[in-house]
């Protein structure tokens, strides 16, 4: 099976770095012909990938080719209005089973959305539609683009920009893709409030402060007994502190009711990064420790509302933990070895933050529990290693990753190490 797909992933790269580029060509024609006014753009990946049993051995292996196409157009007819539109399919070739709708997506309206005054560096600004967001390091608001169909909003988002901050107000609802139908939209989970950044502040800081409502129904998704609503009150402030060393922290404070239980919750991060070269070669390395509350007292509810993060690497390559319930330890060193390629090497290390509840997946639900705190507080470490190569439209991946189970998981679940290897290429412009 492996010789099989490695084989196919080789043909469809062949076909690829084969042809000579005539979209591009086409599209910069157009670009050119129409003065700016209409843009295209076109993606493809694939990405074979090889995954151990879920969930430490209770779920099943994962052997796919994961391919996502997308093309999208974009129309500007005025210098304050702009339209734009993308298709997205996704699928899974040789999974060997049903795939789930975050897995496999035929041909749906990845976005479909129009802006305002689009290239205003000052003044009032709008866009309303479906698209796909990030804000910050992604951590609580994010399409992950590693994802095999990436989140995507249905939103509406206003700001008033001046010379060093912006100022925004937000609406927005993720898409939960359907996978054998049209993405409808599913207004009952929804994030609104407050998002705000001020740029070029001392040492060319940036400073953001944000408010933020999650509200949930049971047609959105939330099953338990009364309401869903968590309120996020939050800052991220980002740093050069010398020209080799920089520094980002964010820390978040919750409220709101889970079900019949008051909720107070709270996270923070903090990243210290340096560049440096190692055998003449550049060398950027960083680490960070995060925590995220979690459990309950007093009849409060402490584990933290994620929210909708593109939480891919955050916690480790592999992805097994989400942000909730978790203290974390992650190491990164990005070793440049050409100009275009570079070696990414990756170390974690992860405990529950309270012994008494649930250990949290990637998108945020519960992996296993020990309801009386006594299968310790150790989650496990990860080693993640892969290269990346660069050129022009071109970039191609391959590595993998283990984590190894902690004594929480030993004694809650069967017990497998998770794994992850994969080879992708994507094109894209």
């Amino acid at each position: 099976m492996f010789r099989l797909l490695l084989l196919l992933l080789l043909a469809s790269t062949t076909i690829v770095c084969s042809a000579a580029d005539p979209a591009q060509e086409l599209h910069n024609a157009i670009r050119r012909a129409t003065g700016g006014q209409l843009q295209f753009s076109f993606e493809v990946r694939s990405r074979l990938e090889f995954r151990g049993p879920a969930e430490f051995g209770s779920g099943l292996e994962t052997h796919a080719n994961f391919v996502r196409t997308r093309f999208g157009l974009s129309y500007r007819p005025t210098s304050w209005l702009r339209l734009s539109a993308l298709g997205q399919d996704s699928r899974a070739p040789i999974l060997g089973r049903p795939a789930a709708g975050t897995q496999r997506d035929p041909f749906d309206v990845q976005e479909s959305y129009l802006e305002l005054f689009p290239s205003a560096k000052t003044g009032f600004g709008v866009d309303l539609g479906r698209r796909m967001i990030q804000y910050g390091d992604t951590r609580l608001i994010g399409s992950p683009q590693w994802a095999y169909t990436a989140r995507t909003y249905d939103m509406a988002r206003a700001w008033w920009r001046t010379a060093r901050a912006k100022f925004e107000i937000l609406l927005i609802s993720p898409i939960k893709p359907d996978g054998a139908g049209w993405n409808r939209p599913v207004l009952g989970d929804r994030v609104w409030g407050t998002y705000n950044t001020w740029t070029s502040l001392w040492r060319q800081s940036t400073l953001d402060l944000y408010a933020l409502r999650h509200d949930q129904n049971r047609p959105g998704g939330y099953t338990g007994p009364g309401r869903f609503r968590t309120e996020s009150f939050g800052f991220r402030w980002a740093a050069p502190l010398t020209a080799r060393t920089r520094f980002t922290g964010e820390a978040i404070y919750q409220t709101g009711r889970i079900g019949n239980a008051p909720h107070r919750a709270y996270a923070y991060v903090g990243q210290f990064g340096y560049k440096t070269s190692f055998w003449s070669r550049p060398l950027d390395w960083a680490t960070e420790w995060k925590y995220a509350s979690g459990g309950q007292s007093n009849g409060r509810s402490h584990t933290f509302d994620q929210l909708y993060p593109a939480a891919h690497d955050k916690l480790g390559h592999v992805d097994v933990l989400g942000w909730r319930n978790v203290q974390n330890l992650r190491s990164t060193a990005v070793w440049w070895l050409t100009s275009r390629l570079s070696l990414t090497s990756m170390y974690t290390d992860s405990w529950l933050a309270d012994r008494t509840d649930a250990a949290y997946g990637l998108q945020g639900r519960p992996l296993a529990r020990s309801a009386d705190g006594t299968a310790g507080s150790h989650l496990g470490r990860e080693a993640d290693l892969f290269l990346t190569w660069k050129k022009g439209p071109y970039t191609f991946a391959g590595g993998g990753g283990h984590f190894f189970t902690g004594e929480f998981f030993r004694r809650t679940t069967p017990g497998i190490s998770q794994h992850l290897f994969y080879l992708s290429h994507t094109y894209a412009f």
